[in-house]
């Protein structure tokens, strides 16, 4: 039986190391962001490489789920998949995949603030997905009657070991020290625009170092930074860390 991991997240969130940590697995595939081509066809948000992004992928909301709580690939016993709240803005929601392991991966929006920028335009605090991933996250406790795990990078980045460790029992799968490198360079199942988005991690074989003191912002950075962080204290009351595992 497969175990489905829809670790739900916002961008600039370590996200993609994160996908690479689970598919230095032996015994689990990754998704990249599979709805992320029906959310670009359906909203007409101009990200970078939007129109290489939907001429690649399926944009077909239920196929999309369908092919996400089918068979893993090569019959992998765990199947790991990169999801965003804010991109699910078609008929499937959180709600149409009652058979998938639920986590959410947060980071301080200060910090998702200094990197999307350097990206990408950021017009507005929505883009970066705190209220969606709070509402996912709730949804998800009231429908299983216990808080899912919730994981903060800085957690992650300062006990890479522990806190993963925490994480696997916490999802029902063994730890694996594999998770703790891989690869450099760009992946197979890397989605087309990494090619923009993943410089960094396309240069690491393993997580970085822990973070310093939050980035100082200003003006409407500053208020988009401070409209997300209600959203990220509470989800981060739930975050697991790697004393949990010892």
């Amino acid at each position: 039986m497969t175990i489905r991991i829809a670790m739900w997240s916002g961008p600039r969130n370590i996200s993609t190391a994160m996908m690479r940590s689970f598919g230095a697995r032996s015994d689990c595939a990754v998704s990249d962001e599979p709805f992320y081509g029906a959310f670009l066809k359906a909203s007409g948000e101009p990200h970078p490489m939007a129109a290489e992004t939907i001429a690649d992928m399926d944009c077909d909301w239920d196929s999309v789920l369908a092919a996400q709580s089918g068979s893993a690939p090569n019959g992998k016993a765990v199947w790991y998949q990169k999801h965003m709240p804010h991109h699910m803005i078609g008929n499937v929601d959180i709600g149409d995949m009652p058979d998938h392991t639920h986590a959410f991966l947060i980071r301080a929006p200060e910090r998702v603030v200094a990197s999307y920028r350097s990206k990408n335009e950021l017009r507005r605090p929505e883009m970066l997905g705190f209220a969606q991933l709070r509402s996912y996250f709730e949804r998800e406790a009231q429908r299983t009657g216990k808080a899912p795990p919730v994981v903060d990078s800085d957690a992650i980045l300062a006990d890479p070991s522990g806190t993963l460790e925490a994480l696997c029992i916490a999802i029902g799968i063994g730890w694996d020290p594999a998770m703790l490198s891989w690869r450099k360079g760009p992946h197979p199942e890397d989605g087309v625009w990494g090619e923009h988005w993943y410089d960094k991690v396309n240069a690491s074989t393993g997580f970085g170092a822990p973070r310093g003191a939050l980035p100082d912002l200003d003006g409407e950075y500053k208020k988009t930074a401070d409209a997300c962080r209600e959203d990220y204290e509470f989800m981060r009351k739930y975050a697991i860390d790697g004393t949990q595992s010892r």
